[in-house]
């Protein structure tokens, strides 16, 4: 079988910030979608992610161009070794742009990437940005936070309602663009006509909880209008960040 989607998404500066450093862009012809939320001053952090973003989009514009597969990636289809590649090369430029403008230094982002293959999805990521699949009316969380509290939380030192008060919530461990070379975690999900995925930056995630997101896509079709949904519902709880939403829909095509 073979599958087409349908996308949306928005980005809002929120209620507490002067300038928004998340990004996100799309190419359902490609059927490859990225969030980002950057970090660093002197808007340094709208720059790494705004910079990601293209760059990772050009990459499957201009190309994709082969990679060579590792020993590691034998359970990897070509479209998570791909997803690498291209943000290994958006690393690249961000750290060189870093590298030659001092404002810039230390800037980074994280980066949450999906890209369709036949019959599976890939995804891959860096930082605490998230991707969801809402399947059924059941909501799964498919990435895993490189943050310092959910570190913790899975070396059984806080509950997931502790990590949620944490003062260091904010403290990632892993990003794009810090460093020279970078390794995303990658993952690879089977498609299911029907299924809605949505990537988000923390700014949502840390103040929706699941059962409302579900809620909030349950009253539309419209993946426009449930954007504009999650995002002010986040805001309306008190979100102290930029926030991005991205919904994507798997649709069948016979």
């Amino acid at each position: 079988m073979r599958f087409t989607v349908q996308a949306a998404g928005k980005t809002d500066v929120g209620r507490v910030r002067a300038n928004n450093e998340d990004n996100f862009g799309y190419d359902v012809d490609r059927q490859v979608f990225v969030l980002c939320d950057g970090m660093g001053g002197e808007a340094a952090g709208e720059i790494a992610s705004s910079l990601t973003v293209n760059k990772i989009l050009a990459y499957f514009r201009d190309g994709p161009f082969p990679v060579e597969a590792q020993p590691e990636d034998q359970d990897l289809p070509e479209s998570a070794r791909l997803l690498r590649s291209a943000i290994q090369v958006a690393n690249r430029a961000v750290y060189k742009e870093a590298s030659a403008n001092p404002d810039h230094t230390g800037m980074g982002t994280t980066v949450v990437a999906v890209l369709f293959g036949e019959d599976s999805f890939a995804v891959a990521h860096l930082g605490d940005s998230r991707l969801y699949r809402v399947r059924r009316d059941a909501i799964e969380q498919l990435t895993n936070d490189h943050s310092v509290v959910m570190e913790q939380v899975r070396r059984g030192l806080l509950t997931i309602e502790e990590a949620g008060r944490s003062q260091m919530q904010n403290l990632i461990t892993r990003a794009l663009g810090l460093r020279e070379s970078v390794d995303p975690e990658l993952g690879s999900h089977p498609l299911h006509a029907g299924d809605l995925l949505l990537l988000c930056s923390d700014g949502f995630s840390r103040f929706v909880p699941e059962k409302k997101t579900l809620e909030l896509l349950a009253q539309s079709k419209d993946l426009q209008q449930c954007c504009d949904s999650l995002v002010e519902a986040a805001k309306e709880s008190g979100s102290d960040d930029n926030i991005t939403c991205v919904l994507v829909r798997v649709l069948a095509e016979s």
